[in-house]
């Protein structure tokens, strides 16, 4: 029984993925961006680039990225879009930390405070330390276009 719910919850995590990649939420370079960066994995040529429109309040209005590369790599941008739509730019923050925490296996101090349950779905990649990289780029690079520098993200540094 437990060996067919694991089945289970992996096709399902692996159908989230497969619809993120081949349906991208949010997927396209803002006009009316107000903070940019870019991001590069040069292992495995994932490149994302990520859009917001902040408000007044400091708030994320309007998220989107533009880029190329493996699945899980296109379908965590997808999903780091949804999530830090319209949430305050500390709130952003906090779920990129508790997702790189996730990502490699180590709790955040965050974690406990925040909903994880869809970044879960790419929690597995923490078995795959190369894929990790490819989980967490848009996330660094979300990080970086918060800030106001919006400095260029590259795995490898």
């Amino acid at each position: 029984r437990d060996v067919q719910t694991m089945t289970e919850l992996r096709d399902l995590y692996q159908a989230v993925i497969l619809d993120h990649n081949n349906n991208p939420r949010n997927y396209g370079k803002l006009t009316l961006a107000n903070r940019h960066a870019e991001g590069v994995n040069p292992l495995c040529g994932d490149q994302v680039n990520v859009f917001f429109r902040l408000g007044d309040d400091v708030s994320v209005k309007e998220v989107g990225f533009e880029g190329r590369g493996c699945a899980i790599c296109m379908a965590s941008a997808s999903i780091m879009t949804e999530t830090v739509k319209h949430l305050s730019v500390v709130q952003a923050d906090q779920y990129v930390t508790a997702f790189c925490s996730l990502a490699v296996g180590e709790n955040s101090d965050v974690t406990g405070r925040l909903d994880l349950s869809t970044l879960k779905i790419l929690a597995g990649v923490k078995a795959y330390p190369a894929r990790i990289k490819c989980a967490t780029l848009a996330w660094h690079t979300a990080r970086s276009a918060l800030s106001k520098g919006g400095a260029s993200v590259t795995t490898e540094t």
